[in-house]
């Protein structure tokens, strides 16, 4: 449940249009739900500012489905991450509403009342140094544009040839977070670092040949930066990326 739920809710009691009967049954799955197989946090929302999101890699369809009606009947809206197809087959035929990214692996049912939307300058620019880096990217993109803010995209502008991130030197400083996704030896986040005064999300991924480790070397890269600002999430970790950004612009 979302603040600006339970506002309404105690808002409805006050008013009368709603007895405190109903609205604890309204409130009876706080601060979870246990479905036996999943314990669903629906306080989270009010703790952190975001409802609980799925990580799907690992879980059965029906497990899926069912965590996923659970989140939507309480904050009318679920975001999940490293969904497969058949998962997300089975969201859309009972949430038609929802959007499913293949690029990303992520599955969005957006709230039935539109969020009031957040000021530009609080835009997340999320820039990829590959285009093989993008499915990273991209799963970071989506949940920052979940989370209610301006997601604005920088692609292919590596180190192998780095005029191209030059000529878009504007927008890296406009950006209230810079999120920087990059495999191989993972060294844009410290060029990027180097140049704005904001902060910088580094993610490394596994993308590289042998001696990338998985990557291993870019996150140690990553770790060793000596610019200022950067800070590092694990491999491939779009979503962390993207929670950390959001934190940040929501201060």
């Amino acid at each position: 449940m979302r603040p600006e739920q339970l506002e309404d809710l105690l808002a409805d009691v006050a008013a009368g249009r709603m007895s405190p009967a109903a609205a604890v049954e309204r409130l009876r799955h706080l601060p979870f739900e246990d479905l036996d197989f999943a314990r669903i946090d629906h306080h989270r929302a009010l703790r952190q500012g975001q409802p609980e999101v799925v990580f799907c890699e690992g879980k059965t369809v029906e497990q899926v489905v069912a965590i996923c009606e659970r989140l939507a009947a309480m904050n009318d809206s679920f975001l999940g991450t490293r969904c497969t197809e058949p998962q997300a087959e089975a969201l859309l035929g009972r949430f038609p509403r929802t959007a499913w990214n293949r690029l990303a692996r992520t599955v969005h049912c957006p709230p039935t009342k539109p969020v009031a939307a957040r000021s530009d300058t609080d835009t997340i620019l999320v820039v990829s140094a590959g285009t093989s880096d993008l499915p990273v990217a991209e799963e970071a993109a989506v949940v920052a544009e979940a989370f209610g803010h301006r997601v604005e995209r920088l692609t292919d502008v590596g180190v192998a040839g780095l005029h191209r991130l030059f000529v878009s030197a504007d927008r890296l400083h406009q950006a209230r977070v810079v999120i920087v996704v990059a495999g191989m030896e993972g060294a844009l986040p410290s060029v990027i670092g180097g140049l704005v005064s904001v902060p910088v999300v580094a993610v490394p991924t596994s993308v590289g040949y042998g001696a990338a480790f998985g990557g291993l070397a870019a996150l140690l890269g990553m770790l060793n930066s000596c610019a200022a600002g950067v800070t590092v999430v694990n491999i491939d970790n779009g979503f962390g990326a993207a929670a950390a950004a959001s934190r940040i612009c929501s201060r």
